[in-house]
């Protein structure tokens, strides 16, 4: 009973949130305007700019319609969780990910739209069934990897790594050539999705292997060896132990990444590929790069984590289907396609533009180097991010060794699984 009244109290605390910073799903003004509201992930300072300002444009170019947005950061997945469960889903809402998985049953069929032709194909699987309906519009599209300093590397002479050996030599290299005053891997510990994001991205390169070439029907199947798990929860522990990471690993928190990396004082950020920007803005001198993640077993290829990184779901019981179709439409315009792209930094979702960014260069050099998805999105149930991540907080707080990290992620993949069914 007392969870009962517990999770009552939770989603009446995040209702009175989106009372707070959003008004109703939809409305209409006695003056016939209509209020769409929109819920986006974007986090990054500069995303929410670009998104903002395309938006604003939007609503002088068509005067009836005003956009109520909302950047929720953290908040995001239990705000859409309760709205879920009450059937009053924002009017415009990020997928994160997980289009198909989650939000499927709440969002419209965009199949009948134009720009659907320009899809990139590489979003097919993911924003596309095998019925052909498309769940969202793609704002962009990630190639997540490994950012790293440029500028630092080059200093030190570190060549960017390409296998995981390489990666950890290069940690040591840092900390021995800045004398410990760069923090060669950081991390915004405070939030658990720091680890998550750890481990969810070396799980491909460490479970989808040319060794085996049935590796990935079998991780589909749910045949997941967690003992071999280990490997990242030990290197991970191994980084700490040498001084590696940031001394406030746990509570580190991030919005320190952007001074922190344009004062020089970072080496590497897992993913990060966003952070290019913000951090030229601040020291122009300081220059940033990505690579794809570097390989863990002999005779693999790097591999970029991609998928849908920041989309536009339609609700299909909106009330202003045809107002919120009309915004995607608008923003699927080659121009305002390679403004959001350039401006997130991040490739765009469509084919219909050549929009140059941050990065341009590092995706260019890397052009043929395959982009394989999220693996928590494919092969793991809902709630493993979360299992991810906390474990690995309670590793680095040294609550937890590699092996209890392994065992633990195992045991929640079996319920989570079994609880699915």
């Amino acid at each position: 009973m007392k969870k009962i009244f517990k999770a009552l109290a939770i989603a009446a605390s995040l209702t009175t949130m989106m009372a707070g910073c959003s008004s109703k799903s939809s409305s209409s003004s006695e003056s016939g305007k209509v209020t769409l509201s929109l819920y986006s992930t974007v986090t990054n300072e500069a995303d929410q700019k670009t998104l903002t300002n395309v938006i604003q444009k939007f609503e002088k170019e068509n005067p009836s319609i005003d956009i109520k947005y909302n950047y929720p950061a953290d908040g995001y997945e239990g705000m859409l969780r309760v709205k879920m469960a009450a059937n009053d889903m924002p009017d415009l809402f990020d997928t994160h990910g997980w289009a198909q998985k989650r939000y499927g049953n709440y969002t419209e069929d965009l199949s009948d739209m134009d720009w659907v032709k320009n899809l990139d194909p590489a979003l097919d699987p993911i924003l596309k069934d095998d019925k052909g309906k498309v769940y969202a519009y793609p704002l962009n599209q990630a190639k997540d990897g490994i950012t790293y300093n440029k500028s630092l590397l080059e200093k030190y002479g570190i060549k960017p790594p390409t296998t995981f050996d390489d990666f950890m030599t290069a940690l040591e290299t840092i900390k021995k050539k800045s004398k410990g005053e760069v923090t060669p891997l950081w991390f915004a510990g405070s939030d658990k999705s720091a680890f998550g994001q750890y481990f969810d991205q070396f799980l491909t390169p460490l479970f989808v292997t040319k060794s085996n070439p049935d590796s990935e029907k079998q991780l589909l199947e749910g045949n997941i060896n967690w003992s071999d798990y280990t490997f990242l929860p030990e290197k991970l522990k191994e980084m700490k132990d040498k001084g590696l990471l940031n001394e406030d690993v746990l509570t580190a928190q991030n919005q320190q990444m952007t001074e922190l990396m344009a004062q020089n004082k970072i080496g590497f950020i897992i993913g990060g590929g966003m952070l290019g920007p913000s951090v030229e803005e601040l020291n122009p001198k300081v220059k940033l790069g990505v690579i794809p993640m570097p390989v863990i077993h002999s005779g693999d290829d790097p591999v970029w984590i991609g998928g849908e990184r920041h989309t536009l779901a339609v609700w299909k019981d909106s009330k202003h289907k045809k107002e919120a179709k009309k915004f995607i439409e608008y923003i699927s315009q080659p121009d305002i396609v390679k403004e959001i792209a350039e401006g997130t930094a991040l490739p765009a979702g469509l084919t219909n533009t050549d929009a140059k960014n941050y990065y341009s260069s590092d995706y260019e050099t890397f052009k043929d180097v395959k982009v394989q998805p999220y693996f928590d999105r494919v092969y793991l149930p809902s709630g493993m991010w979360d299992v991810l991540g906390a474990t690995g907080q309670e590793l680095l707080s040294g609550k937890m060794s590699p092996k209890d990290v392994s065992k633990k992620v195992g045991e929640e993949f079996k319920r989570l699984k079994d609880q699915k069914k």
